[in-house]
């Protein structure tokens, strides 16, 4: 049987993810309660970052720990994914001594050529294009808060990025309308956009785009490998900060999410993180408890309790 993978939200159907959101909350419930797991036992994850990050290595590798499996840390000095080895070379080798492999790097076409011989499941931990997995975790703490997302009005505030485009394609799965407020040039892919037409509209004014809103979300202005444009996106960006005044446009019961790091003071106010509204802090934890159900669900195929 051919492996699963998770390259983007489109790789599963709605069932299996709502089916795994629900087994994520299971599980958060399950580890606060402090008990013990080991269906990923003998198991074995392999990390490959050519991007570096703090939450989702820390995530994956506890993820593995508290299924009773391990994994294993792969930096760029450590493998030739791409450089003087085929990707595709890489990927048969890899994939024949572990169990699953999770790949956060810059071009989306990387994942996309492991996974076409990855003998196991292959995990997009972030591209320049998606980021699935974390919102895997939005979504799963939206429903903690909040119960279903459909119907709702989510906006995106700032880049239309990765997250950006991860939203659009979980407004048509999940059945919410995504209301993108962005500066002039920095929308979203226009192939993408023309593909979700019915549940996305763009805004220029993103406090137009926040009114009524049931769920704010941002991102740093200047992602990893935009360095050298941070300081004109922060002139660019600068009426797009994410603050008090802007959610009160919002609905009264509005959440306010940021896959971190934030940078205070820009995307978002210095006292963003700290508003009722928020639940970042329960988002960041959730990508360890979305991550371990899906890990379950494609190593093993199933989802128990």
């Amino acid at each position: 049987m051919a492996a699963r993978h998770f390259l983007t939200l489109n790789d599963l159907t709605i069932n299996e993810l709502s089916d795994l959101l629900d087994h994520a909350s299971f599980l958060r419930r399950e580890w606060q309660a402090g008990k013990v797991r080991n269906s990923l036992g003998n198991r074995v994850l392999a990390m490959i970052f050519e991007k570096s990050s703090t939450r989702t290595r820390v995530s994956f590798e506890a993820g593995m720990s508290q299924l009773g499996g391990s994994a294993m840390f792969l930096s760029p000095r450590d493998t030739q994914l791409g450089r003087g080895e085929p990707i595709e070379d890489s990927a048969r080798v890899i994939s024949s001594m572990v169990d699953a492999v999770m790949i956060r790097t810059f071009a989306h076409e990387k994942v996309d050529r492991f996974a076409q011989v990855s003998r196991v499941p292959v995990i997009n931990a972030l591209t320049d294009d998606f980021h699935p997995c974390q919102l895997l975790a939005d979504m799963q703490t939206y429903r903690e808060h909040r119960g279903s997302i459909a119907g709702a009005t989510v906006t995106w505030v700032g880049d239309g990025n990765n997250m950006c485009n991860s939203y659009i394609n979980a407004a048509r799965i999940f059945g919410f309308h995504l209301n993108v407020a962005c500066p002039e040039g920095y929308a979203p892919d226009n192939d993408l956009l023309s593909a979700h037409e019915s549940c996305v509209t763009v805004f220029d004014d993103p406090r137009e785009a926040a009114r009524g809103a049931n769920l704010i979300v941002t991102d740093v202005w200047a992602s990893m490998g935009q360095e050298q444009e941070a300081e004109e996106r922060r002139k660019i960006f600068a009426p797009y900060q994410v603050n008090p005044a802007l959610m009160d446009l919002a609905a009264p019961d509005a959440l306010f999410m940021h896959c971190l790091p934030a940078h205070r003071g820009e995307e978002i106010s210095d006292d963003m993180l700290d508003q009722p509204g928020s639940v970042v802090w329960d988002e960041a934890e959730n990508r360890l408890h979305a991550q371990k159900a899906l890990l379950e669900f494609l190593i093993l195929g199933k989802l128990e309790q």
